[in-house]
């Protein structure tokens, strides 16, 4: 049986109408930036999270940028966040020769683990930023409430859990900023790069529609230095016909994610653990298991395929050698990163294929 990773065939397939007109609709306009698809795209956005404002831009990673720039982050300054996380959330913190000041994470969640958080705070720390890993958020609640304290600014990296719900709230409207990816394997994903910040301050929210667009206020008048970060038409009419069917897509996520876990629930593999009060877009759907070369070798042979994020957490990469961490710093991070590996996860995933997956790590 050939089983695709992320079926995004399947999914252009039930939508090739759809699109295909939205699409063409930009060709024929011509309006390649910008635009009525752009704004049409940024109301629904903003309407679907709560937040006030939500701005479309070029990808997640120059979503955590944008904030970061809109917040006045500067080198000297650091900025708190989690070790286990693809490398753009500490990557853009560097750019701006800011310091990335690591916290281990839950073991539960693996996501940023809050009673850590007060030991890193300095007089140097400026914002917060928890990654909401793998579709679940962070514990928001208190992070907010350390961020309150010490009049810190938090950001949601909510690069994989758009859709998700933390305590009846949606992701990306949880925190000041908050920044999600719409690169197309994400649970909403474009047809390229993309990304979007949302936050409900105004006054930010005007600093980010400039800064993504090389600072201007008015045309050829630049109040900022900034970037060349704006999302282009095509990709936001792709993005309106996926969000209309966007929950139906959640709700099929949710139910896959949860055959998984009571299928697996006699297996030698640990499930995902999913927090009280959240729910999960599962971004991925990763178990951890002891002899993760063994298991992945072993799907691979029955024609199973599998992906590990993530294989080494930030603090010992190469790129952060100069923030002078090392191995043993953050044990449950490392400890993860040696046993987590994901499965095959899509909204189109049969249980045909589930079942195969299942049988194929049980060894029947």
């Amino acid at each position: 049986m050939k089983i695709n990773f992320i079926d995004l065939q399947a999914q252009y397939r039930a939508y090739k109408e759809e699109i295909d007109s939205e699409v063409l609709e930009v060709f024929s306009s011509a309006q390649f930036i910008g635009g009525e698809k752009l704004n049409k795209l940024e109301n629904s956005l903003a309407e679907y999270t709560g937040a006030k404002h939500a701005i479309g831009c070029s990808s997640g990673t120059d979503a955590l940028l944008l904030a970061l720039m809109a917040l006045d982050i500067q080198a000297g300054d650091e900025v708190i966040t989690t070790p286990f996380t693809f490398i753009a959330t500490a990557e853009v913190i560097a750019f701006l020769g800011a310091k990335s000041v690591f916290v281990d994470i839950d073991s539960q969640t693996y996501n940023i683990d809050p009673a850590k958080i007060e030991d890193a705070i300095t007089e140097r720390t400026k914002v917060i930023m928890p990654v909401s890993l793998y579709g679940q958020c962070a514990d928001m609640d208190a992070i907010n409430a350390i961020a309150k304290k010490y009049k810190l600014t938090v950001i949601e990296d909510a690069c994989q859990s758009f859709g998700a719900d933390y305590k009846g709230k949606k992701s990306c409207n949880l925190s000041t900023i908050g920044c999600t990816s719409f690169f197309p394997s994400k649970p909403l994903g474009a047809y390229g790069d993309g990304g979007a910040i949302f936050t409900s301050d105004d006054e930010l929210a005007e600093k980010m529609r400039m800064l993504l667009n090389h600072g201007q206020n008015e045309r050829y008048k630049h109040k900022y230095i900034g970037i060349n970060g704006r999302l282009d038409a095509v990709q936001a009419a792709i993005l309106n016909v996926k969000l209309k069917h966007f929950d139906d897509e959640v709700v099929a996520r949710e139910e896959i994610g949860s055959r998984y876990s009571d299928l697996l629930e006699d297996a030698d593999v640990i499930t995902p653990k999913i927090a009280e009060g959240n729910t999960s877009v599962y971004a991925q759907y990763s178990i951890r298991v002891k002899d993760r070369e063994a298991m992945v070798t072993k799907l691979s042979d029955e024609g199973v395929p599998t992906a590990v994020h993530y294989p080494v957490p930030l603090h010992l990469q190469e790129a952060f050698k100069g923030l002078g961490y090392k191995v043993g710093d953050f044990p449950i991070s490392e400890e993860v990163s040696e046993q987590i590996m994901s499965l095959p996860m899509s909204p189109y995933l049969t249980e045909k294929e589930q079942d195969f997956i299942i049988q194929a790590i049980k060894g029947e």
